[in-house]
């Protein structure tokens, strides 16, 4: 067993970064300023998007991202049930209905099949999940869209450095990114929003702080124009400078990350290949792709042990885990108040019952990744 324990992650937050913060807290400006304005540029430059908004976080620009497209009561939008819990969360506070296309049982992505087979008269958007990393076919999806006229957002927050046929993930559509704690960058708390859409990118900017008509940094005044006005009611969804300057440093190294990430992620491939009963997820097969290795998921499929208590075991090694995630349609609002029921969605459900998210994270080495396939062998024998 390890003398110390191994968490599930552990943000890699270097002395620039920290630098970084400093000369915003001595700059005299906090909040939504010139740091936003670089974090959004530079975000551009790596993913290829003609626009970007940096936001408080990814949920809050899927909030302000519905309201601006129109979503609303008596619509539908086609999304995954095993992701977090924060997209269909929104669709229904915005008074929408979420319908869950249902994943490929090896890769955990939804399929171009599963969401064509959802689509009604009422589907109003598409936001499929490039999940743990890996990307969805995203151009099969976008045939199908466009065959019945839906508009599509990719959910990238797992995605930052993603390639789908050699272009980065929302470089040519609309995107959310997450850059909460546990990413492959973070703010702390924070989120990007992409797009090719100048108009949907006024609207994100509107609702993003308060209505306004204008953003609160304008890059040529250097500031708020005292006499914008409200234009909508809107929210408060900016980030910080604070936060920004963090994203701003780690970005600098976000390739560096995903390689290392990507070296430990295929010795667990390496080690766990021979092991009865771990099932790591497969790639997809039909497109050329870059992983960016957000998470290293299995399947606890054993006869001898359960998923939950298996991660229990792992812990009494000292190894930490995570879970990502239980699928939404079976929690208890979603099952009470919208009917879901078990059986609605089988391979989603499958998965839910078994995945189990291994330590990656950057400052890891090839020891800590032998050390956590070390104690899975010892739980599974002693199982």
């Amino acid at each position: 067993m390890r003398k110390d324990f191994l968490p599930f992650t552990r943000p890699e937050v270097t002395d620039n970064d920290i630098a970084e913060v400093v000369s915003v807290l001595k700059s005299g400006w906090l909040t939504n300023g010139p740091k936003n304005a670089a974090f959004e540029e530079k975000i551009c430059e790596y993913t290829n998007s003609k626009n970007a908004v940096a936001l408080s976080s990814a949920t809050a620009g899927m909030h302000i991202l519905l309201e601006s497209m129109g979503i609303g009561p008596g619509d539908e939008v086609i999304t995954p049930a095993l992701t977090w819990v924060s997209t269909a969360n929104m669709i229904v506070l915005v008074g929408a209905t979420p319908v869950f296309a249902e994943i490929d049982r090896d890769t955990m992505l939804i399929t171009p099949e599963s969401v064509e087979a959802c689509i009604s008269e009422r589907t109003k958007l598409i936001i499929p999940v490039h999940y743990a990393g890996a990307p969805v076919d995203i151009d099969a999806i976008q045939a199908i869209a466009d065959k019945h006229n839906i508009p599509v957002v990719e959910d990238a927050a797992h995605s930052l450095g993603t390639l789908y046929k050699g272009r980065h993930i929302g470089g040519t559509n609309t995107a959310l990114y997450s850059f909460h704690a546990i990413k492959n960058i973070t703010c702390g708390e924070g989120g990007m929003l992409t797009t090719d859409d100048d108009e949907l990118l006024k609207k994100i900017k509107m609702y993003k702080f308060h209505g306004l008509g204008v953003d609160a940094f304008d890059r040529q005044n250097k500031g708020r124009s005292p006499q914008a006005e409200v234009f909508e009611p809107g929210y408060k969804c900016n980030l910080t400078d604070i936060c920004a300057a963090l994203g701003l440093s780690q970005l600098e190294r976000i390739d560096e990350i995903n390689a290392k990430r990507t070296e430990l992620a295929l010795l667990y491939r390496e080690l766990l290949a021979d092991i009865e009963g771990i099932e790591p997820l497969h790639d997809p097969v039909g497109y050329d792709f870059k992983h960016a290795w957000h998470l290293f998921i299995v399947r606890v499929s054993s006869e001898k042990i359960n998923r939950n208590d298996f991660m229990a075991a792992l812990k009494e090694q000292n190894i930490g885990t995570g879970l990502h995630f239980r699928t939404i349609h079976l929690q208890k609002y979603y099952r009470e108040n919208m009917g879901f029921k078990p059986g609605d969605l089988p391979n989603t459900e499958w998965n839910s019952d078994r995945i189990c998210s291994l330590p990656l994270f950057p400052a890891m080495t090839a020891d800590d990744v032998r050390d956590v396939v070390t104690a899975i062998k010892f739980v599974l024998n002693n199982a």
